[in-house]
């Protein structure tokens, strides 16, 4: 697969300002409420829902021994937590479709 481009915030905030009407500096600060809202809520530990998109969670990982595929020489793998998405049925069928 082929990459075509990147979404990013100024795209967001430049649709917001289409469809919406709103300023360009006001539709950046609503984008940026909405990530930092995202962001403090899964640093609390909270999992999130965007209906029809997605859900992000958090999952904590125990420790456990992997192994340096070239040595072959067993390595403890820290305990840490990862942020995982899962697509919702709604955007799957929308990439794949």
């Amino acid at each position: 697969m082929r990459s075509v481009g990147t979404l990013t915030r100024a795209d967001l905030a430049e649709a917001i300002n289409r469809k919406v009407g709103l300023s360009r500096a006001e539709s950046l600060a609503l984008v940026e409420s909405i990530l930092d809202r995202m962001s403090d809520a899964m640093s609390n530990g909270e999992n999130v829902k965007i209906s029809g998109f997605g859900t992000f969670t958090l999952r904590d990982k125990n420790e456990r021994i992997g192994r340096n595929p070239k040595t072959g020489v067993e390595v403890p793998i820290t305990p840490r937590r990862v942020l995982t998405f899962r697509a919702s049925q709604i955007l799957k069928d929308r990439i794949l479709g």
